[in-house]
């Protein structure tokens, strides 16, 4: 690959750090993205499976699955990093769900949600600029692997 070529990880990052350039804004991102995700997981976790020997989690299992192929087709690197995160969030969504049962899994969920949303958009407000996703919904997986590979540099590591 020449110097000047980009990967398609690379060119997904430089649009989405466009839209985010606040420094404020960037570090409600590297608070809110990962709680964002985390709920995603822990509503798909809550969805029941009738009919099943599978009581909770296939959902969010399958769709950390998806995700996953999509972060590890990008790059090997975020998509190892990302597995581990996927592993994590299961365990303590499953450790969560046995404390707090299904209904104030979902709750709890469902609060830090609505909570990371509004900080999100406090971030774009403070940026003025609208959120990447607005443009195309690939940025709702971006931002996840953006908030890593942040973590990757500071750590010295390639993604």
């Amino acid at each position: 690959m020449n110097a000047t070529a980009q990967r398609p990880v690379d060119r997904w990052f430089a649009s989405y750090s466009g839209d985010h350039q606040n420094v404020t804004n960037q570090k409600i991102h590297l608070f809110a993205v990962p709680a964002i995700l985390w709920t995603v997981v822990a509503l798909l976790w809550c969805i029941p499976v009738f009919g099943t020997w599978m009581k909770s989690g296939i959902w969010a299992a399958l769709a950390m699955f998806g995700a996953w192929m999509f972060y590890n087709r990008m790059s090997r690197p975020l998509g190892l990093g990302m597995l581990a995160i996927f592993v994590a969030m299961a365990w303590l969504t499953r450790w969560l769900e046995g404390m707090l049962g299904v209904a104030n899994l979902f709750w709890l969920a469902l609060c830090v949600f609505v909570v990371a949303w509004i900080a999100q958009f406090i971030g774009h407000k403070i940026e003025g600029r609208k959120p990447s996703f607005l443009t195309d919904l690939t940025y709702l997986l971006i931002g996840p692997a953006w908030v890593l590979a942040k973590f990757y540099r500071v750590m010295g590591w390639r993604y």
